[in-house]
């Protein structure tokens, strides 16, 4: 049973707790922790080091940030400027580990939107670009001088849509982009999936593997990675939903706990706390097939969640841009 064991989820840093849970220590896999107490923010470093980590891992080599907030899906106004900061300081740490910036050179980023914008969980990427402030066709037109700079961050951004839509796989669409406009570095937002129902909404994962358009609901389509586009990629994701055995197999975890304070059922209780996490879930996959086994639930405020969330990448990524100009303007 064990072999056939897949958590559904984006998030490199459930796939090292589900190890952790099973007492397994993967080599080649490095994590890291630290928690604001003050602002609620909790940032978890996961490095996968070698190729041995990232085959147990099922991911890339790389580094994988994930800041967990109860702010991130608050309005902009009312979230906290430092957990902005914080998201900024996460991506801008990835940008320079994979490229280099020299003084008076442009910085070409190409921002690329991933999802379906009419369907309020997977829009997360379109939503961001429409709060984006692009300045390529600005500087195309007058020269850099005119944003007033030295250094310039030349941001172009665009929405391709889903293979349904367009007929096309993402790749190809960014790939012809790439050919034309030339840029040193991609960003790409994403909707994920999420092991954990907890962390919907208010976790982000920002890492410099690339991104798997449509992985999180088993659409795998054509990876956007530096190896297939040609320059760096930094991914974005956002979980905005899980697949309907995780709220299945989070409720049996409760009845579990329920069982072993009662008196008459404590050895129930027990029995079932015996098998392992990978057991209980491949259990709770074989009752519910095959009528819920492909089904994704999401909050039901997820339509507003969704456009606050898109908000704050958005002013967190122009906060970057601005920085990074004024700083070596200066």
């Amino acid at each position: 049973m064990m072999k056939n064991y897949s958590v559904r989820t984006d998030l490199a840093l459930e796939e090292k707790e589900r190890f952790a849970s099973d007492n397994v220590e993967v080599q080649g896999v490095v994590l890291e922790e630290e928690y604001d107490e003050e602002n609620e923010i909790r940032l978890t470093r996961v490095v996968i080091e070698t190729e041995n980590g990232a085959k147990i891992m099922g991911k890339p080599t790389g580094i994988y940030l994930t800041l967990e907030s109860p702010d991130l899906a608050l309005e902009v106004e009312e979230n906290s400027r430092v957990l902005q900061e914080r998201i900024c300081d996460c991506i801008r740490e990835l940008i320079f580990h994979k490229i280099s910036c020299e003084d008076g050179k442009e910085l070409k980023i190409l921002f690329v939107g991933l999802g379906n914008r009419a369907v309020t969980p997977d829009a997360l990427g379109p939503y961001v670009a429409d709060h984006l402030e692009v300045n390529r066709h600005i500087v195309k037109e007058y020269g850099k001088y005119a944003m007033r700079t030295e250094q310039l961050i030349v941001l172009s951004a665009i929405v391709p849509g889903v293979m349904g839509q367009t007929g096309m796989e993402t790749a190809e669409i960014v790939r012809g982009i790439v050919r034309e406009t030339k840029p040193d570095l991609i960003l790409a937002v994403d909707a994920l999936a999420a092991r954990n129902s907890r962390r919907l909404n208010r976790t982000i994962q920002i890492a410099d593997t690339g991104i798997h358009p449509g992985s999180g609901v088993g659409n795998y389509r054509n990876a956007m990675t530096e190896e297939s586009l040609g320059v760096p990629v930094i991914g974005i994701g956002v979980p905005t939903v899980v697949d309907a055995a995780t709220i299945v197999n989070d409720t049996m975890e409760n009845f579990i706990t329920a069982l072993e304070q009662s008196q008459a059922l404590r050895s129930t209780g027990e029995i079932l706390r015996s098998y392992s996490a990978a057991e209980k879930y491949e259990f709770v996959k074989e009752l519910i097939s095959p009528h819920l086994n492909g089904m994704f639930v999401t909050p039901k405020d997820v339509d507003e969640m969704v456009h606050q969330i898109s908000h704050t990448i958005a002013a967190s990524l122009n906060l970057l841009f601005s920085d990074i100009n004024a700083g070596e303007s200066e």
